[in-house]
């Protein structure tokens, strides 16, 4: 019997490899090992507290947090078992590398221990490790397109006017201003809207790193819309020039007519930016008399200036002239007797035709006046009065003309006289 169990090794030892082959053949053809691609799989980070507890932060460099392929080798049963909610990708900060590398670790979150082989494109994610800062910016408010012709831009208001950021130093320190933009192409209205708020480096470049922390993201933005209206200016002189002097009326502006800006309301009432009396004084002045004005102050509530470098400052020139001297020749005709007693004629005798009398006043006023402009009166009253004359009686009298020019700037230089015949009617 022990001779029987002992005979022929080498035929039972082919006999058992042959089994094992064919029981592995078997095996394959049932369930055969099999490739499954899943793409786009991200890596989940662990442990992040290890890095922002040292007071600092991290960037994944070159999309290394996502692989593009990662394949898993399995038998066909497991693989038909399998899809992308299956696959996990880790990179466990605990593992991080003297090189800021850390190691992807991918499995399945099922029959993970029946798996031939899983691996990705990449086998670690790259990190840059930097020191974390912290700023405050204020939010600057601008506005971009043009409002509707006629009108321009007022005040800029927030709601908000500081943003804390935070991120790695490298970015931080790039950042040069916050700022918030409003569209108020076409607007003649208030505007009031939330914006967001961008950063740019001092270049003008917008900073869009995805890895900066702000306190705020957007904020209110009020922008007020005002009417543009072109004003001239008016002035009202004060005083009285030095004997001999007169004001032209000529009043004139180095800037005679100014743009401003308000609401509508307010505007449509606004005419003028009228400087009152006392600005411009010519008392005793013997040339022209010139004020510089800030006009500013003289602009009605809720109305401001609207040009770029004009701060509202103006020269204004009142224009003064010495006076002339000119005689005109009055027909005696045309003097005038008032106050007359009754029972009386008065007859002009001398001079026989006309009477010469001398005005004063500026030259281009005086040059313009005609005989048939003058009015001359003999006040008979007052000449009574002057001569203590309680009744007249008949006889021949030198008597004062008084003459004026309605409608002009003029006075009478000089005494004009006339010889008066006083006869009683009959």
């Amino acid at each position: 019997m022990k001779n029987k169990l002992t005979r022929n090794w080498g035929l039972k030892i082919a006999s058992f490899l042959s089994a094992a082959v064919l029981w592995l053949v078997v095996t394959n053809i049932n369930d055969p090992i099999m490739t499954y691609r899943v793409t786009d799989v991200s890596v989940t980070i662990k442990n992040e507290n290890l890095i922002t507890d040292r007071g600092q932060v991290y960037e994944v460099l070159d999309g290394t947090d996502m692989l593009d392929v990662v394949t898993v080798s399995a038998p066909r049963s497991i693989i038909d078992s399998l899809d992308r909610s299956n696959i996990v990708a880790v990179a466990d900060i605990n593992d991080l590398t003297s090189v800021d590398t850390v190691p992807i670790r991918l499995s399945t979150n099922k029959y993970n221990d029946k798996l031939d082989s899983i691996r990705g494109n990449i086998d670690s994610v790259r990190l840059s490790i930097e020191e974390k800062k912290s700023r405050s910016l204020p939010v600057k408010s601008v506005t971009t397109g043009e409002v509707r012709e006629g009108f321009m831009v007022g005040s800029i208001s927030t709601d908000q006017n500081l943003i804390r950021i935070s991120g790695p130093e490298s970015v931080i320190s790039q950042v040069s201003k916050a700022q918030a933009e409003v569209d108020i192409s076409g607007f003649s209205n208030d505007v009031s809207t939330d914006s967001e708020v961008r950063l740019y480096d001092e270049d003008g470049q917008e900073i869009t790193a995805e890895n900066i922390d702000k306190s705020i993201t957007k904020v209110r933005v009020s922008v007020e819309i005002l009417e543009r209206k072109e004003l001239p200016l008016t002035c009202e002189v004060t005083g009285t020039p030095e004997d001999g002097y007169q004001l032209t009326g000529e009043v004139t502006f180095s800037k005679a007519v100014v743009t401003v800006a308000g609401k509508s309301k307010i505007l449509e009432n606004v005419e003028t930016v009228a400087i009152p009396a006392g600005v411009l004084d010519v008392t005793g002045a013997t040339e022209d008399v010139t004020a510089l004005v800030d006009i500013t102050k003289y602009l009605p509530d809720g109305v401001a200036l609207a040009e770029d470098n004009f701060v509202g400052r103006v020269d204004v020139t009142a224009k003064i002239e010495a006076e002339r001297d000119r005689a005109v020749r009055i027909p005696v005709g045309r003097i005038r007797f008032d106050g007359l007693p009754e029972g009386f004629r008065a007859v002009i005798t001398e001079p026989a035709n006309e009477c010469s009398i001398t005005f004063s006043g500026l030259p281009g006023v005086l040059n313009e006046v005609t005989a048939e402009e003058v009015t001359a009166v003999v006040d008979m009253e007052a000449w009574m009065a002057g001569e203590d004359m309680n009744e007249i009686t008949e006889g021949s009298y030198w008597m004062p003309v008084t003459a004026s020019v309605e409608g002009r700037d003029l006075r009478q230089n000089g005494v004009a006289e006339v010889r008066v015949h006083i006869i009683a009617d009959e």
